[in-house]
């Protein structure tokens, strides 16, 4: 199961945090922190993979992934392979390129609604559900369509209704 996916910048400012399993606000600071001065501390020549088990308890390991100024780091448990989580990585940060073409942190900070959408799209309640780039831009392009159809539609039944009340 996965238990987190964080985005965080390279001064260690968290971008996007993403719990599956309940973590109290001071522990998921803690967390947050001792990953970045893990990852601050580590060598460039050496594996994106991390035992976590001080973190997470037994059997948790941490996979990050650097895209330009952008730690993409993902925890999980020992039932999740590790190259398939690095396969997720890269469909997710394929998915946020083609919503927002050529993505940035930017990107991130003032959309990050969307990227919750895309996030829940490909991993729901830490399990896998989708890893077809294409099927969760489809899906994000839908529930974006209806939200503003629902705004539309909010707006002309509150005029309607000042209409109404003439």
């Amino acid at each position: 199961m996965i238990r987190a996916v964080i985005i965080m910048n390279d001064e260690g400012k968290p971008r996007l945090v993403k719990f599956y399993d309940h973590q109290p606000m001071e522990k998921q600071q803690e967390i947050i922190r001792s990953i970045y001065g893990v990852l601050c501390s580590r060598a460039e020549n050496v594996s994106n993979f991390v035992q976590a088990d001080s973190t997470f308890g037994k059997d948790t390991r941490l996979v990050y992934k650097t895209f330009a100024t952008l730690y993409f780091i993902v925890i999980f448990d020992d039932s999740e392979n590790e190259l398939a989580i690095l396969d997720l990585m890269q469909v997710f940060v394929e998915t946020l390129d083609k919503c927002f073409s050529n993505v940035c942190e930017l990107d991130i900070v003032f959309n990050f609604n969307k990227v919750h959408t895309i996030l829940d799209e490909i991993i729901l309640g830490g399990q896998v559900v989708e890893m077809n780039s294409s099927e969760i831009v489809k899906a994000v392009n839908d529930i974006s369509g209806l939200e503003k159809n629902q705004n539309s539609i909010l707006r002309v039944s509150k005029s309607i209704s000042g209409w109404q009340g003439r």
